[in-house]
């Protein structure tokens, strides 16, 4: 039987190579939960949200809040504003994650992070969809390309000019080629809305 020190050393050594853990998750070391509410006691660990609980001394990174996302809901995609920064083709910080479901898929409820989930279907779900290291996880992201058609399909709710803005930064910071757009607007069915758009930068 491991030592209570031996018990502890083990469970902190698993949540700072996790970032953020849920209770459920000390199953796969054999550690009682009793645990957590000791270490956040002695101030050891902190709780960003119910059930969730990181190092105290490790403050999370920026992307900290899509990495939890992404754990809240494994078929979802960062889509739209949350894309926009991750990929820095804009400046602002949304406070909210926007998260993309498929049309079917259970909504996730979450007190931390503050999502805003948006369903969509076929292509316009599956298209452009990339897996990126983020606070030691894996995070579903769409591409740069997919990011910006995304904009101006939903720029009733986020605004043209951001739309317009992420497209100019798309190109100038070549984060996507032409075709990678085009192919995008397509799978977003945006072609007629982008097209103008596209061909003055062309």
């Amino acid at each position: 039987m491991p030592t209570h020190s031996s018990m502890e050393s083990r469970l902190l050594a698993f949540i700072k190579s996790r970032g953020v853990i849920r209770p459920r998750e000390l199953d796969a070391i054999g550690a009682p939960r009793e645990y957590l509410r000791r270490l956040c006691a002695r101030g050891v660990l902190e709780r960003p949200g119910r059930g969730l609980y990181r190092l105290a001394s490790e403050p999370p990174g920026e992307n900290a809040a899509l990495a939890e996302a992404c754990r809240r809901a494994p078929g979802g995609v960062v889509c739209l504003l949350s894309a926009l920064r991750f990929h820095d083709l804009t400046s602002e910080s949304p406070f909210e994650v926007w998260l993309a479901i498929d049309r079917k898929a259970w909504r996730p409820r979450a007190d931390y992070p503050p999502l805003r989930v948006v369903r969509f279907s076929g292509k316009s779900f599956s298209h452009g969809v990339e897996e990126h290291p983020v606070e030691k996880g894996l995070c579903r992201v769409y591409s740069p390309a997919k990011t910006v058609a995304d904009c101006f399909k939903y720029r009733n709710k986020i605004g043209l000019d951001v739309a317009l803005e992420a497209l100019r930064d798309c190109r100038r910071q070549e984060r996507a080629t032409m075709d990678e757009l085009w192919e995008a607007a397509k799978a977003c069915r945006m072609s007629n809305v982008m097209r103008p758009y596209l061909e003055a930068l062309a």
